[in-house]
Formats: structure tokens, sequence, C-alpha cells
């Protein structure tokens, strides 16, 4: 991807399994890499890989929930590099403290604490910050790395979405309501940045391994646990994706040449788990 040269990328959950990948695929292709993550030392890994490789990348923690420190990201970016070309907002991910541990209403839900984490006796605070980081995750990055774009005339977004987005998935109440309003919020953005020449697209992952869903997805044996069961009976290709697996819908939304005309929209990876039904 020889139009990636010298481009500047901002990636937010840098340290993650997804965007991590993403980040030294971009590197590979020539653009300069932005690794931003809550946890500095994850993203100093990734960077010491990229430089490695002859690559270009910094290295910054932040809250993306926090508008002062992405602003303070944004200038020191522009300071080194120039304003961002391109910005993939990785960020986000659930708590297990937000997650209930029953599929539907379960009377033990409204007076037992221990036995069952039902969606009564979930703690408020625990939905609200999923919600928040998901959704306000990338709206702030957007609002502050969006107005150099829009000042450019040109630049491209792609936001994380998930499976969520299409569809409410068990248990996950808070991620999917979060992940709902990405898919809506990239479809808004698109058409108000249009004049602008900024595009805005989203991936929609289908299950991905990470650290955090290898233990709900996988046995201690490596098998598969019951929620990894039910949804490998509900993917078609019978397995879990890859990381590498995304890098080709990331390197289509970000060319120009193949992509020039697409903006506003989710992009499925997820193993034909939305083709099935299960029945």
């Amino acid at each position: 991807m020889s139009s990636l040269q010298n481009k500047v990328a901002v990636i937010t959950g840098a340290g993650g399994t997804l965007c991590s990948e993403m980040a030294r695929s971009l590197a590979k292709s020539g653009a300069k890499i932005v690794l931003v993550d809550r946890t500095l030392e994850k993203v100093k890994i990734v960077e010491e890989e990229i430089v490695e490789k002859g690559g270009q990348a910094i290295s910054l923690d932040a809250d993306v929930t926090d508008e002062q420190r992405i602003g303070q990201i944004r200038d020191e970016v522009v300071k080194q590099w120039g304003p961002p070309d391109i910005l993939v907002n990785g960020a986000g991910g659930n708590q297990p403290n937000a997650v209930t541990t029953t599929n539907e209403f379960d009377e033990r839900e409204l007076t037992s604490e221990d036995d069952i984490r039902g969606f009564f006796n979930l703690k408020m605070e625990d939905f609200h910050r999923v919600v928040t980081v998901n959704t306000m995750g990338s709206v702030i990055p957007c609002f502050i790395f969006g107005k150099d774009m829009a000042k450019a005339g040109s630049g491209s977004i792609v936001n994380i979405a998930s499976m969520n987005s299409f569809r409410p998935l068990s248990r996950v109440g808070a991620y999917g309501m979060a992940k709902a309003g990405i898919a809506n919020f990239t479809q808004w953005l698109a058409a108000y940045l249009a004049p602008a020449h900024v595009r805005v697209n989203a991936i929609a992952p289908g299950f991905f391994l990470n650290d955090r869903s290898r233990k709900l997805l996988l046995k201690e044996d490596g098998g598969f646990s019951p929620r990894g069961e039910n949804i490998i009976h509900h993917t078609p290709m019978k397995k879990f994706g890859e990381a590498s697996q995304l890098l080709g819908t990331l390197n289509w939304l970000l060319d120009d040449d193949a992509s020039g005309f697409v903006t506003g929209i989710v992009v499925p990876v997820d193993g034909g788990f939305m083709a099935c039904s299960g029945v």
C-alpha cells in the first residue's frame, strides 16, 4: 500500500491483539504510527517491534474518554509529524462486572448478589463505564483529530464496531448498546464529514481471540467453553478469527484508490456469523 507512505496514523487501543496487528501492518506500508493506549508498557512493545523492522512509531498513554489528554496527544503528534491522515478507533472493550452470568431473567438476581449476576443486580457504574469507554472513547478522538482532517480536506477514520452493532448478543447489554451506537455514529459522521472529503467507516469483527475473550470462550485444556461452542455452532467457518484476517478490510478502507467512494459502511468480518441463524 504505497498510498500510505508517510501518512500519519493514530491508532487507539494499540496495545490490544487486534489493533497492534493493524499498527504493524500500517507501519510496514510506510505509515507513521501513533500508538495510543491506557497502558504505556503495552504499546512500547509494539513500538519497539515496528522500529526494529525499520518503521516509525511513537507511544503515548491516554484514557480515550479524557478530552484534554487526547488534545495533548494531538498537539504532540502535530509537532513531531504534522496533522493525522488516519484515525483507527480501537480502544474499548468489556468488563467482567458488566457481563451477566445468565442469558435471561432469573428470580435469584432480585435477592442474591453471590449466586448469579443478572441485569437487576449489576452495578450501574460498571454498566455506565462500559458504555462510556466504547462510545465517547471513539467520539472524542474523532472530535479532536477529525478537525485536522476536515481542515486538510482529506482523511480516513475507521471505527471498530462489533457483531453487537447488528444484533444484541446475550449477557453483554452494556457493550452491545455501545457498539450499536458506534455503527450509528459512524454513519452519522460519514455523512457529516463528506463535504470535507473525510471518509468514515467501521469494521465489525466477529469472534476473535484475545486475552479477555480467550478466558470466556476456551477451557484451560484449549477446548471450547459452552459459550465458545455456541458461537462456533453459529459460525459457518467453524473457527474464531485471527487478527491478521482484519488487515485486508482495513487496507481497503484506507486506500483512496480502492475505496474512495466508500463511506458510512460497517463491514462485518465474522466467518459467516451474521449469515447463520443456527437453525
